[in-house]
Order: C-alpha cells, then sequence, then structure tokens
C-alpha cells in the first residue's frame, strides 16, 4: 500500500538532492572544520557555503546565521540570550498558542522570578494588536512571537509587533519553523531580532536548524563550549546536517512559486471535504495562513479514531487533538481558541508540500466521507444540545477559567 503523506508541518521528506549534497560529508569529506590542516580546510569551505545559502533564503548576512540542532535548540538559545542581556527587565510577552519549546522555556522561567503574559487569540486564531501594545511595557525583556500557528496555519502581523516591541525596546524573536521556504523572508527590512528555523521543516534532515541574530543583538550563548559559531554555539559542526541545510534552502528558494500549487491542492481539498461532509469547519483565519495547511474541525467524532481509519488507508495526517490514551485533553491552540467541544475533538491537519500530488487529493476526498460517516454512526454524541456533550462544554469552559 503506497502512503499519502500530509503530515508535513510535522516532517518532510528529505530532498534527493539534499542527500546527494551531505553524502560526501559522510564518508569522504569527514575532517573536522576547526582543524589547521588542508583536509579540515576543505570542509570548512563547505560550512561557510551553506552558511551563506541560508542567508540567501532569508536575505540576511551569513554572519548572522548560527547553526543549532534544531528548531527547540533555536527557541531556547533565543529566548536565554534575550534575558540574559539584559538581567534588569523581568517580563516575557509571547502567546497562549506558542510551540512548545517556546511554552515551556517560558513557564520554567517563571518559576525563576519572570513574568510571563500570554496574548490571546480569537476564534480564527488571530492576536489583538492593541492588545500586543499594552502588554510590552519598558520592562519586557522579550517578546517571544510564532509566525504561523503549526496546527491552524495562521499567520501573525509579526512586522506589526516587531515594530511595537522596538518603540518599547524590547528584542524581538520569532519561530519562524513552520515559514520558512513557505512564505518569502527579507531580514533586512526587517523588525525582527532572531528568528529560529528547522531543516527538517523543509526537505533537509532532522538533527539540524538555525538561528538569525541581527548583527548589533547582544547574544550570550546557550551552548558553552568552544570558539564554533563565533562563540555563540559551542560544539563541533554537524556538517553533513548543515550541508544539507544549505542545500534545502537553496532548493526552498529555487521552489518558492510551488507554494501556489500546494495552496491550490490545499484549497480543492478542504472545499471538497466542506461540501461533501456536514457538520465541518475550517480552524484558522482564511485569508492569512500558511499556503501548505488545513485544519478541519469534524463534528461529534474524535480525531485520534480519525487518524487511524485514515492510516489503514495509508494517509498520514495529524490530529488537532493532543490525545493519548491516558487522556482526552484537547490542544492548547484550539483551546485557546474557544472552539466549541464538538469541534475540538474532532480536529484533523493536513499540511502538504511540493511532493503532494492531485492523484493524492483526490484519494482523500474519496475515503474521508465514507470515515467520517461511519464513525459519526458510532458516536455516543451526534448533535450539539446532546446532555453529554453539554456536560463535558461545561468541565471545559471551567478548566480554561
Amino acid at each position: 500500500m503506497s502512503v499519502i503523506y500530509l503530515d508535513n508541518n510535522a516532517t518532510t521528506r528529505i530532498d534527493e538532492a539534499v542527500v546527494e549534497a551531505m553524502m560526501p560529508y559522510l564518508t569522504q569529506y569527514y575532517g573536522n572544520p576547526s582543524s589547521m590542516h588542508t583536509f579540515g580546510g576543505q570542509v570548512k569551505k563547505a560550512v561557510q557555503t551553506a552558511r551563506e545559502q541560508v542567508a540567501i533564503l532569508l536575505n540576511a548576512d551569513p554572519a548572522e546565521i548560527v547553526f543549532t540542532s534544531c528548531g527547540t535548540e533555536g527557541n531556547n538559545a533565543a529566548i536565554r540570550a534575550a534575558i540574559a542581556s539584559q538581567a534588569n527587565k523581568k517580563q516575557i510577552v509571547t502567546t497562549q498558542v506558542e510551540h512548545p519549546a517556546v511554552l515551556n522555556v517560558c513557564k520554567t522561567l517563571e518559576k525563576q522570578g519572570y513574568s510571563v503574559t500570554y496574548l490571546s487569540v480569537d476564534r480564527q486564531g488571530r492576536l489583538d494588536l492593541d492588545e500586543v501594545d499594552a502588554a510590552i511595557t519598558g520592562g519586557t525583556a522579550l517578546v517571544s512571537i510564532m509566525y504561523a500557528n503549526n496546527e491552524t496555519g495562521t499567520i501573525f502581523p509579526v512586522e506589526q509587533i516587531g515594530a511595537i516591541a522596538k518603540e518599547k525596546g524590547a528584542i524581538f524573536h520569532v519561530d519562524a519553523v513552520q515559514a520558512v521556504g513557505k512564505v518569502p523572508l527579507n531580514m533586512k527590512n526587517s523588525t525582527i531580532d532572531m528568528l529560529t528555523l528547522s531543516g527538517h521543516k523543509l526537505h533537509a534532515p532532522k538533527g539540524i536548524g538555525a538561528l538569525y541574530v541581527r548583527k548589533g543583538v547582544r547574544f550570550r550563548p546557550f551552548l558553552i563550549g568552544g570558539h564554533q559559531e563565533r562563540g555563540r554555539r559551542g560544539g563541533t559542526e554537524n556538517v553533513p546536517g548543515l550541508v544539507a541545510l544549505g542545500k534545502a534552502c537553496e532548493l526552498a528558494l529555487q521552489h518558492i512559486g510551488d507554494v501556489k500549487k500546494e495552496k491550490a491542492l490545499r484549497d480543492r481539498l478542504e472545499k471538497g471535504l466542506l461540501a461533501a461532509i456536514p457538520d465541518t469547519e475550517i480552524n484558522g483565519y482564511p485569508k492569512e495562513r500558511l499556503p501548505n495547511t488545513t485544519n478541519i474541525g469534524f463534528k461529534y467524532i474524535e480525531g485520534e479514531a480519525i487518524l487511524l481509519s485514515l492510516n489503514q488507508h495509508g494517509i498520514c495526517a495529524s490530529s488537532g487533538s493532543a490525545c493519548t490514551s491516558g487522556s482526552l485533553e484537547p490542544s492548547h491552540v484550539l483551546r485557546a481558541m474557544g472552539l466549541p467541544y464538538s469541534v475540538l475533538h474532532g480536529s484533523i491537519r493536513f499540511s502538504l508540500s511540493r511532493y503532494t500530488t492531485d492523484a493524492e487529493v483526490d484519494q482523500v476526498l474519496a475515503i474521508m466521507p465514507e470515515v467520517v460517516e461511519r464513525l459519526r454512526a458510532m458516536s455516543p454524541f451526534n448533535s450539539d444540545a446532546a446532555s453529554w456533550l453539554q456536560e463535558h462544554e461545561k468541565n471545559l469552559a471551567s478548566a480554561n477559567r
């Protein structure tokens, strides 16, 4: 059975050209780029080329690129560097819908005496700029807000937020893990001070990422060790990984026009599912979101059950619900949006890539209506008026207070 992979916001297939670029640095050119000899020196040149490739995609200076192991490290490094360089400021501003790599760092810092403001979002996952403006003060060390939400694809007005942060003297960090390669970025004309990206979200391997740090922004290293990365990140470089990331960024720039195709396929999938299946709705802001992402709520059924059914057909997607066998707690993102319980647990994210085909979309459109119909026939509730559902709505509302 062939696989239909529509979970590209979780990870992506490695481009064959990326594999080809990195392979020599796993076998033939294995020297340490910090070595003085020629064998290591040729590897150092590859590191610099990769840095330039990443910088070109972001329209940044190569000296502003710091290689990391992943998006999580990049977010941790940015947040901790910002607060370490401003010891007199004890407030952080972020949102309720950030990735755990930001939220959990902020929660840890709260236990260490920092004040964290978690901005709310509306029913479509949008921020209120007036709330943003009111939250940022002269005592704010850092504003950390994602470029686009990983679950709904909703894009935030980061440049406007950055302007507010600059006016009030705060450092502005953006988790752009989901945005890089999907939307054009221009750091030379940006209000962003630091920006995180991750290789495995744009057809490079897992275990490599980068952090953009604007020239002039004070930065204290998160990983302390040797002189690597201009003293900003200790540790021998993952040369095969960063060569792969550089090549992936080069290809992302070449394929930036392909996002129109991804958007067209996404829209066809979305419209087809809404037309064929009653009691469904889009989660997120339809006008400003990633071109490859749709999050759809199928009312009155569990997302986990949908995923298991799709898996039997070789279809890979993600649940908007963070359900596990021991918990039915829905996604923190969808809860923050105030979605009704009937939608929360039956929300599915489909995320496409440049490898997604028309035939794959056709297959999902053919299979999904039967899956939903069958699961609804077994569901303990089938309308918003069900007493069982109303009780869970009440419990959810209490938990959100």
